[in-house]
Order: C-alpha cells, then sequence, then structure tokens
C-alpha cells in the first residue's frame, strides 16, 4: 500500500573537537602550539528524486543521523568535514521541519537541510596571543540538530478523480491512460492513489484516481484525510458520478456530499476548475442517458442557459459535462480532448510559483543590524543569581571547565560579554553564587 506520511528522527552530525598540540622538532627550539580544528559534522539534506514514488522506506529505518567531523590534529591538520547524509524523496512530499517550518519539495533536485552539522571546535592554535603563548586547551565541537520531524506525501498530479466508492473511476483511468489500477465489483478496491498519464501533442497531463469518499472524510473517516491531501495540489477536478449506483443510492445526493467533504477540507479547493462525468452510461438506454445529461446540466447551469446561434463561438460551460462508459469506451475520448484543452498550464518550477527570468535587477543596500542579546540574568531564590541563554550555554559547552586556563577563557569571554556588568546591574556582590548551565561560579568584579 502507498505510504502517505512518515515521521522520523534526524540528527545532524557533532562538530570535531579541536586539538592542543605543540610542535616539538629538534631544529625548532620554540616551536609554539600547532593544534588543528575540528571538522564540520554533517547535515542531513532531503532531495527530490523522481525515481521515487512513496514513502515506504521510511517505515522500515526511523532514525537518520549524519557521521561526525574529525577531530583535529596536531600540525595544525584540520579534521575532515562530516559527508552530508542525503535522504531522498518523492516530488510532492511536504516537510514540516524542527522548527515547525514547511517546506515543498514539488521540482526533481530541489533540495532542503533539515537538520544542520554542529560547527568543529577551535585548536589551541586560534588561542595563542601575545599574552597567551602556550594556550593548554582547545574548544569542543558542538552537538548538531536533531528531533522528530514529519514528512508527507501529497501527489503531484494535474487532475484528480474524485467520487464515491465504486463510481468507476479506476475503470474510466484504466480506459483513459496507461494506468492499470485494481478492479473489481465492491467499494473501497482502491486502496491507494493511481496515477496515470494522457498525451496531446503539445502536452501531457498526469491524472490521479483518488480512492472513494465517503461522508465524514474530511474530518478523517475513513481514510479520508490521507486521500484528500491529494487532491489538494491538483488543478482540476473530475467528478465521476454513478449514473446507476449498485447500492440504490441517490447520484444527487452522492454529488453533493463529495462537494461537501471537498469543501469542508479545504475552501480553496471548491473553487478549483471542475469536470462532471455521468459513468456507467452502458447500463442505460442511450435516450435514459441522454435525458440524465440534459437534467444534470439544468441543474448545475439552471434554467436560463444562453442558446448559441449558429455564427456564434461556442463557449465552454463552467462544469462540462460528458458522458462515459469505461467497457464500451463511450465518451473516453472526448474526456481526454476535454482535459488537455482546459486543464491550466501549471507554473513554472512548481505550484504558485513564478518566472522572475526577466525581471530587472534592483540596486539595493545591505543593512546588517547589531547581534541582540541572546542571554539573559535573573536572582534565584536563595539569593543567588542564574545566567541562561543560547550563546552562554554554546559558549560553556565548547570548553573543559576542568582545565583552569579554559576555565580563565571562559571567564574573559564573559566580561567582554557583558555578563559581569549585567550581574552588577541586578545587585551581584563578591561571593554571591552564580548558577550558569549547572555550574556555579565565583567572580570578581575587581578582578
Amino acid at each position: 500500500m502507498l505510504s502517505d506520511s512518515a515521521h522520523i528522527f534526524v540528527q545532524g552530525g557533532n562538530g570535531g573537537d579541536g586539538c592542543t598540540s605543540f610542535r616539538r622538532e629538534a631544529h625548532v627550539p620554540m616551536g609554539g602550539p600547532d593544534g588543528g580544528d575540528g571538522g564540520r559534522g554533517s547535515n542531513v539534506e532531503f532531495v527530490c528524486d523522481d525515481s521515487f514514488r512513496d514513502l515506504q522506506s521510511f517505515s522500515r529505518r526511523v532514525h537518520y543521523k549524519g557521521p561526525r567531523g574529525r577531530h583535529g590534529e596536531g600540525a595544525l591538520k584540520k579534521g575532515p568535514d562530516g559527508e552530508d547524509l542525503v535522504v531522498k524523496v518523492p516530488p510532492g512530499t511536504q516537510i514540516t521541519g524542527l522548527d515547525g517550518t514547511v517546506h515543498d519539495l514539488v521540482v526533481p533536485g530541489q533540495t532542503v537541510v533539515v537538520a544542520r552539522g554542529g560547527s568543529g571546535g577551535r585548536g589551541n592554535a586560534r588561542f595563542a596571543s601575545a599574552t597567551r603563548q602556550a594556550p593548554r586547551f582547545a574548544e569542543k565541537g558542538l552537538p548538531g540538530d536533531e528531533g522528530w520531524i514529519d514528512l508527507k506525501l501529497k501527489l503531484l498530479a494535474d487532475v484528480g478523480l474524485i467520487g464515491m466508492p465504486n463510481a468507476g473511476k479506476s475503470s474510466l483511468i484504466t480506459r483513459a491512460t496507461r494506468a492499470r489500477p485494481k478492479v473489481a465489483n465492491y467499494p473501497f478496491t482502491t486502496l491507494e492513489p493511481n496515477l496515470g498519464t494522457i498525451d496531446g501533442e503539445r502536452r501531457q497531463l498526469i491524472l490521479a484516481d483518488i480512492p472513494g469518499l465517503i461522508e465524514g472524510a474530511s474530518e478523517g473517516k475513513g481514510l479520508g484525510h490521507e486521500f484528500l491531501a491529494h487532491v489538494e495540489r491538483c488543478r482540476m477536478l473530475v467528478h465521476v458520478v454513478d449514473l446507476l449506483p449498485f447500492d440504490g443510492t441517490d447520484p444527487v445526493e452522492n454529488h453533493a456530499t463529495i462537494e461537501a467533504e471537498i469543501a469542508a477540507y479545504d475552501p480553496r479547493l471548491a473553487t478549483l476548475p471542475r469536470v462532471l462525468v455521468l459513468n456507467k452510461a452502458d447500463l442505460l438506454t442511450p435516450e435514459a442517458a441522454a435525458e440524465a445529461e440534459a437534467e444534470w446540466r439544468a441543474r448545475l447551469d439552471g434554467p436560463d442557459v444562453p442558446v448559441l446561434e449558429d455564427w456564434e463561438e461556442p463557449v465552454e460551460p463552467d462544469v462540462p459535462i460528458v458522458v462515459t462508459s469505461a467497457a464500451t469506451g463511450q465518451g473516453v475520448d472526448a474526456l481526454r480532448a476535454l482535459l488537455l484543452r482546459t486543464v491550466p498550464e501549471r507554473p513554472v518550477d512548481g505550484p504558485g510559483a513564478v518566472d522572475l527570468s526577466d525581471a530587472p535587477l534592483a540596486e539595493h543596500k545591505v543593512y546588517r543590524p547589531k547581534v541582540a542579546r541572546d542571554w539573559s540574568v535573573e536572582k534565584t531564590e536563595d539569593e543567588g543569581f542564574r545566567v541562561f541563554g543560547d550563546g552562554i550555554m554554546r559558549l560553556l559547552s565548547r570548553h573543559d571547565l576542568e582545565n583552569e586556563e579554559s576555565l580563565q577563557y571562559v571567564e574573559t569571554r564573559l566580561r567582554k560579554m557583558g555578563v559581569i556588568e549585567a550581574l552588577q546591574d541586578q545587585g551581584f556582590r563578591p561571593g554571591d553564587d552564580v548558577e550558569i548551565a549547572g555550574v556555579l561560579f565565583e567572580f570578581d568584579p575587581e578582578a
């Protein structure tokens, strides 16, 4: 069965640690520090590949972890970066990323990075200065992004065939295209959307046979949400109505039920162009089929349908009606020609895209705003202080606080960041406890 969704765990590779090393050679009496930087961790990247058709592979593998960057080495050797982990998905895949951003991969070759690898730590050679000529510490690599993401497949079809179960959609798409779906005389024969193509002289259309919908599908009854999701990307809907349902239901009520479910799921779908197909005409006499077509035309267009004179150019009705029979082939050629003539063209580079190839280039200035402070200071209940924030956490996670030189460097960085000044503004006095990332510090503002 076609897999339409997946919930997977992704993790970018951790950055490699910087190296603490000193050059030791007989002919170089004062070689100095030569520890190299660690490599960047790998990204987890998703790429749209039109050789894939579903998300079935994600039911067998749930965790995707990118390789880490290598550690730095002596002689200023930088650790190699981790090789990015590339995950292939079919066109039409919608990805909800770690931060809630939704990415649509609809064009083959389109990529998106969903989990970035951690940056590598700097080696001790990067910390050498006139006053710190032999640093005995280096930075640790940062961990990569990680978390659960959601994948959802929405087929990239031009035309979607909708209708009640057993309305004859599968048989119709078999006649109209080269698709070979399962066909049988019972409801819900089709358990997954089937695709077929119609080839014209100047264009090709993709038809999707959307499995039979039922009342309440927009609320998730049956497999409603899974099936309706595939209708979202279609540019035209073909509503297939069984003229003589085997269960004795009313075709008019069946038509109204499906239209109501489509509109309830997404009001935008109610505005898509429609074609009404009155199927299984072979079960009626030609006179009865023609009478049914006239009744549906009066129902859809109203009683005041203008009659064209011979010299007037025919105008396509708002909802064209085609009487078909998948068993005999009646009306199938007319349906193909109608779709090739009336389905709107797809925008350049995917749904909703705009072609800006001829747009003039505008001159502009780049303003770089000052980076906002990403940490805060607050008093604790025991008259101490707590410093928290992403910038502070990154600083402490990079350094070994058991190393005295590393700890001195961290304190210097905290002073430059304005943490000591912010603590004093909150009433900090020498001897007060300051908690940073679960570690207690003692600061002397006068030092």
